[in-house]
Formats: C-alpha cells, structure tokens, sequence
C-alpha cells in the first residue's frame, strides 16, 4: 500500500524551514520510524552535508533524524534497507538525472509501491508524478529521460501560484501548464499551492492544508479542489 506525503514547498510564507509540514510529517510516519533515508541530489549546489545537516535541524522537534544518501557506498542498497525515503527540493533536472545515474529510479518505485513512506517536497514531490515536464525548474543538465517515478498517475506542479507580477509579460502558471495539457491532453496536472500537500494511503487521496488548489486536463478546463477533499478519482 502506498503511502505518500507530497509537500508543495519546504517553508509557507516567512515560517521556518519545514516548520508547517512537522505535524503533518510526525503524524504520517509510523511512531518506530526514527531514521529516514534522505535524497539530496535536487540541492547539490548547496552541498549534500549542509543540506542533511539542514533538514535534521528542522526534524530535530519531532524526534527523527535524516541520513543522507550520499553517506552510503551502496546507494542501491541503501534504498533496499530503508524504512522510511525523503527527496527534498532543489532543481528538478538535477535530481532526476543522479536518481537515474545512480541506477535508484526503478528501486524507489518498486520500494515505495511496496509499502515504504515517501516524503518529498518540491521537486520531491514532483519527482512523484509520471514525469518531470510539469516542473517549474530550469533544465540545467539532461536526465536520461524525463519519466519520474510514476508514485501518482498524474503530473505535480508544486509551488502553484495564480500571481502576476505588474507589468509582467510573460506566460502565467496557469498558461504553461495549458501547454502541457494541450500537447498531452490524456494527462491531468495537479497544482499545489504551498503549505498544502497531496497524502495518499493506499488507494485514498486527499488535499491537505489551508488553500484549495487546482487540476487541469485539455478539454475539461481548470477544475478546483478544496482543502480537504478527497481526489481519489486522480487514482
């Protein structure tokens, strides 16, 4: 049985890092669940202790702690034996070209599909989706392929906004998202705003937070969900 946290951001407005998303993350993990294999390949340019060392600050207040892939010589292994997975933002590209380098796609998937939790956040989360091509990021290196891990059967936008700013010119949210589902009109695209995130627990779905968000299919225009809601229709 699946389950899944997909955070749309690591922060919502001036909070701190990750600080909204500790009662959903506590409340998701099973209470035994204290070590949890983290991916940092999105915020390489950061550095992979930092960032380890960053998110094991911010978990710190709910008593669970973050090993970071990197640590490991065997990364293929370190999937197997992990209890728990968690892929935090950064470029979007960028981690889906080391997870295929690394040969980890095929080994999350069938992990996750198998009952292990999965946290993502950003491009964490977008890396849950069928592919990569509703990201916000730009595409600073060339994975093998654009296909993700295919967790959900639909693609993420994290980071949802419907904001323009004044005297801006180019293409809004909504607009590129368009794109997408014209040139794949059999693919609905969920955007997530931030400070909410999408659970999945087996075959139930549901949109958690204080903000609504949004589903776009070509054909069936943009459809609102409300904060809360069950979308398992998405499954």
């Amino acid at each position: 049985m699946s389950k899944l946290l997909l955070l749309s951001a690591s922060r919502e407005g001036q909070t701190g890092y990750l600080q909204h998303a500790l009662p959903a993350i506590k409340d998701f993990l099973p209470s035994a669940t204290d070590k949890l294999l983290f991916i940092p390949y999105a915020g390489f340019a950061g550095g992979y202790d930092a960032y380890e060392q960053k998110v094991n600050d911010a978990l710190q207040a709910i008593n669970k702690q973050v090993i970071s892939i990197h640590q490991f010589d065997d990364p293929v292994a370190a999937v197997e034996q992990a209890e728990a997975i968690v892929i935090g933002g950064g470029n979007t590209f960028y981690l889906l070209k080391q997870l295929y380098d690394n040969e980890l796609v095929d080994v999350i998937r069938q992990k996750v599909n198998a009952g292990t939790p999965y946290i993502g956040w950003s491009a964490g989360s977008n890396m849950a989706g069928l592919t990569i091509c509703t990201t916000n990021d730009m595409p600073i290196v060339q994975p093998r392929s654009f296909n993700a891990l295919g967790l959900v059967p639909f693609q993420i936008n994290p980071h949802y906004t419907d904001y323009q700013p004044p005297n801006h010119n180019g293409e809004t949210r909504a607009e590129r998202i368009y794109e997408y589902t014209c040139a794949n009109p059999d693919k609905y695209v969920v955007g997530i705003k931030e400070g909410t995130a999408l659970k999945r627990c087996g075959d139930r779905l549901f949109l958690n937070g204080q903000k609504d968000g949004l589903v776009f299919r070509n054909g069936e225009g943009t459809r609102t969900i409300k904060t809360g809601s069950d979308i398992s229709w998405l499954l």
